[in-house]
């Protein structure tokens, strides 16, 4: 049985604006905000309201675009020397997720190829519309090669938010979860909420309710219990950032995950796209770990829960290391064993 789905566009290029779910609202409300500048589009990406590697990555492309298409630059020297510095002020934005420097450093290159200022303008636009096209497939093929290591009927735990809002289409860890409705699987998702902001109470929870798949909400400290209790079949996080060594940076609590996982004898996987594999960085040592506000933890709803003046530590990511990391699903198949030798060989 086939089932057809209708997705919730996360990114949407307008043209002269770039349209936009502002995920702060959700699951309160289904709210579009419009960007024009790139200031506009930092803000977006800073303040969470577009979250989601691949989705980072797409609206800073746009953004890039947008803004080279304002430029009232009067030479192609002028011009390539301001988007380079445009884009070096949207890469700062977020320093963990590698798809937004890709994407980014993906347009300067095009750029760079160009003779003249419309030449540069028009490949900038189609360039970005192209990535985000690209990521609808990429991210299918993801949802394929995921579905296949999951049992009918599958109990699978998943972390932080990784589906169609994230992405341009399906998702990454989660498109193993629509390829399953799809294909009439009725799986059962365990989702934590997953601090920071609660992107997977917020989130996750309810982009898979609108899907009909059957999920269940816990809180990040249940998940020992559920491994132990639930029958979980497989463990399916995504990724910020892969180094070349398989050492994976995700979202805050995925590497106790993976711990529990070893423990309790569980698969752990871990979806993502060529673009979040980073060659050039050797192992998780070497990457940035974005730590956020004090107020994320202090205060809940607006109200604070914490005594005035408390120190708080607050990453918004981990790394886990590549020993405890089964297998990494990517557009290109499943990869295991020597991650060192099996990443470089997808490029």
């Amino acid at each position: 049985m086939t089932v057809k789905q209708d997705f919730i566009k996360p990114v949407i290029w307008e043209g002269e604006s770039i349209k936009l779910l502002n995920q702060q609202k959700l699951p309160g409300s289904v709210e579009y905000i419009f960007l024009t500048t790139a200031e506009d589009v930092w803000d977006a990406i800073v303040e969470l309201k577009v979250r989601g590697a691949p989705a980072i990555g797409i609206t800073a492309a746009y953004g890039l675009a947008l803004w080279a298409k304002n430029s009232e630059a009067e030479t192609t020297e002028e011009l390539l020397q301001s988007l380079k510095k445009t884009a070096d002020y949207l890469n700062s934005a977020r320093p963990t997720a590698v798809n937004l420097a890709w994407a980014l450093h993906r347009l300067v290159r095009v750029a760079e190829q160009q003779s003249t200022i419309p030449s540069i303008k028009g490949k900038l636009e189609l360039e970005a519309i192209a990535i985000q096209r690209e990521d609808e497939e990429t991210c299918r093929l993801i949802g394929e090669n995921g579905y296949s290591l999951l049992p009918e009927g599958a109990n699978v735990l998943t972390h932080c938010n990784t589906g169609a809002i994230a992405t341009s289409k399906y998702g990454t860890a989660l498109g193993a979860f629509y390829i399953a409705k799809e294909r009439g699987n009725e799986i059962h998702v365990y989702a934590t909420e997953t601090r920071p902001v609660l992107q997977g109470a917020r989130l996750t929870a309810w982009e898979l309710q609108q899907a009909d798949i059957d999920v269940t909400l816990i809180t990040d400290n249940m998940a020992a219990h559920v491994l132990k209790t639930k029958n979980i079949d497989a463990i399916i996080v995504g990724a910020d950032r892969i180094t070349a060594n398989g050492d994976t940076a995700n979202k805050i609590g995925t590497y106790g995950l993976a711990l529990l996982a070893k423990a309790h004898d569980i698969p752990f996987y871990i979806a993502a796209p060529l673009s979040t594999i980073d060659l050039d960085t050797a192992t998780g040592e070497d990457i940035v770990i974005e730590e956020r506000k004090a107020e994320e933890v202090t205060h809940l709803g607006g109200q604070r829960i914490a005594p005035e003046g408390v120190q708080v530590f607050n990453p918004s990511f981990d790394v886990t290391p590549n020993e405890l990391i089964t297998a990494i699903i990517t557009e290109k198949g499943v990869i295991r064993g020597d991650y060192q030798q099996e990443l470089q060989k997808l490029f």
